[in-house]
């Protein structure tokens, strides 16, 4: 079996209650970190990028301050260093989950690496990085609040680090786990589910994709397809899934290669 590298994204609506501020869904966490150490002793050579949302932590203060727009007010560096906060703490939930399934994971904030421009990574040293990816080790990131030198400051989702890192780690595979079975052509109705979408598809389906539900400053599921399609045009043969992590075994059975949800292809 080849070594592969797999991208993958815990949602926000999945790790936390995301219509109650600064809710954790800590036994859905638990339960997500044993699914990640199951699949990583039946593949050996699986090598993993963990990601997760910000849910109901960061997004709330960020949709107050608006930091996402960008940061030039006392007020906005104030509720800059809240956002901060509220993600390192629900950070904080998930590497506690993962260090008691016993997986080696290890957080590198962009908060501390990255500097940005116009909502863009600018750059970011991935050596030690890619040194943890190199000795075995799980790095997370999640989305952050960054130093932006047109805007100040702003947010990056974990979907944007994604984009930055992907062209240079070169990944087998995007995972998205969240609530829903799959990307639906209909949001909120919810009565069509999308089996597959690519470059092709994806103007005629986007005006169903919305937002969120919940507070999400970050672009809800269309961003999300979006974001996924972007990369592919850098790494065509990359394969994308989003899927429920609500099912029990959904996450280990996507690290394992099983096709799950919607697919996203370039």
């Amino acid at each position: 079996m080849s070594e592969r590298l797999v991208f993958l994204k815990l949602g926000g609506s999945l790790i936390t209650v995301k219509d109650q501020p600064r809710t954790p869904r800590l036994d859905v966490l638990e339960r997500l970190a044993a699914e990640i150490a199951e699949a990583r002793c039946q593949d050996p050579h699986l090598r993993l990028l963990l990601g997760h949302g910000s849910g109901s932590f960061g997004h709330v203060p960020a949709s107050l301050y608006k930091t996402r727009q960008g940061v030039t007010t006392e007020k906005g560096w104030q509720g800059f260093v809240e956002v901060w906060r509220e993600a390192a703490e629900l950070n904080h939930l998930v590497m506690t989950a993962f260090k008691n399934a016993g997986l080696p994971a290890l957080v590198f904030p962009a908060s501390a690496a990255v500097t940005a421009r116009a909502g863009k990574v600018e750059s970011w040293n991935l050596e030690p990085l890619g040194s943890g990816l190199s000795n075995g080790l799980i790095p997370v990131i999640y989305g952050d609040t960054v130093f932006d030198l047109s805007l100040g400051g702003t947010i990056l989702s974990t979907e944007e680090l994604f984009s930055y890192l992907a062209p240079r780690l070169k990944p087998t595979q995007l995972l998205f786990a969240g609530l829903e079975p799959a990307v639906w052509a209909d949001y909120p109705t919810n009565t069509t589910p999308l089996s597959e979408i690519t470059p092709s598809s994806f103007p005629q389906i986007s005006a169903g994709l919305r937002g969120s539900a919940a507070t999400d400053v970050t672009g809800g599921m269309l961003g999300k397809v979006r974001q996924i399609l972007s990369i592919q045009q850098e790494l065509p043969n990359l394969q994308a899934a989003i899927f429920s992590g609500e099912a029990h075994g959904n996450v280990r059975q996507a690290l394992l290669g099983d096709s799950l949800g919607t697919l996203v292809y370039a």
